[in-house]
């Protein structure tokens, strides 16, 4: 999902219940901080706590379901919101965020983030870790470390119902329309797939991705495949173009990685345990579940 800035607007777009959460296995906490070696080019000794007095630091857009958004109720699947009394943040970010903060004996907590300004934030201390649905790019890797990926998501494109690309067989219908995606993210880059395409100067959000597009003033958008429903629930004029039965369209997939600063090797170590953890099924029922919980 890669991967962005603000898709704050984004709550009313999609929908994610209280359902059941897959159990896992967790690694032991290890106190309310710990601290790690250093990966830079000297390689010497420990650097900073990872972890502010117990809590960790959880840079996010709370904005972006199903990975993340913001909600009034308290829940097992929510964090608090630092800073914003009665805000909670849930999604599929909160579900890996909350167990790598146990695995590391540290409370969680959501800093509501501009996507764009997460990973200055790690560089400036002012989060200890990424969960937002980043991706990890050879960009991003020259700034930060990235743990294994805990979700894949997959990129299609949306049009308008009833538009002459909605019966599109392949990527070549799309030489020579407009064709918009979201800024610092894959949902931009994958355009430059399609032939011929007018690659149009992408925009800050999804939500101004899907506005666009229901102005008329593009003729497809990006759009992660894996949120369709809200999408779709949400913006019944659009429909997603499905090629040969599928409906990913492109090549690049879009890993979905926890991020942290430089020069904490064993905490990655430890943060790439609690991912391992997850089996692919607990990760398929936990996605299901926050898709019953998308707000409305």
């Amino acid at each position: 999902m890669s991967t962005s800035t603000s898709r704050r607007s984004f709550l009313a777009l999609s929908g994610v219940v209280v359902a059941g959460v897959a159990s896992t296995t967790f690694l032991a906490a290890c106190g309310p901080s710990t601290q790690t070696t250093s990966s830079g080019p000297s390689g010497s000794g420990p650097t900073s706590s990872f972890g502010d007095s117990g809590t960790m630091r959880v840079g996010m857009e709370v904005a972006y379901p199903p990975f993340n958004w913001q909600t009034s109720t308290a829940a097992e699947s929510t964090i608090p919101v630092q800073g914003q009394e009665g805000a909670y943040a849930d999604g599929y970010d909160v579900f890996f965020a909350k167990r790598i903060g146990a695995a590391l004996g540290l409370e969680p907590v959501a800093v509501k983030m501009e996507f764009s300004g997460l990973v200055e934030g790690l560089a400036r201390g002012s989060i200890d870790i990424i969960c937002g649905g980043m991706t990890a790019t050879d960009e991003r890797r020259q700034s930060i470390d990235f743990s294994d990926a805990y979700w894949t998501g997959h990129y299609g494109l949306l049009v308008k119902r009833g538009s002459r690309l909605e019966g599109a067989t392949s990527l070549d219908a799309f030489s020579g329309t407009a064709v918009l995606g979201q800024r610092d993210t894959l949902l931009d880059t994958v355009i430059d797939e399609i032939p011929n395409v007018n690659h149009m100067t992408p925009v800050d959000s999804v939500p101004a991705q899907l506005s666009s597009l229901n102005q008329g003033t593009c003729d497809a958008i990006t759009y992660d495949v894996e949120n369709e429903k809200g999408l779709i629930a949400a913006n019944p004029d659009l429909v997603a173009v499905e090629v040969g039965g599928s409906k990913v369209l492109f090549k690049e997939d879009a890993p979905i990685n926890a991020g942290i600063a430089k020069g904490h090797d064993e905490t990655l170590a430890k943060i790439n345990e609690v991912i391992r953890s997850v089996t692919q099924e607990q990760r398929q029922a936990e996605w299901d579940a926050v898709q019953g919980r998308l707000p409305e």
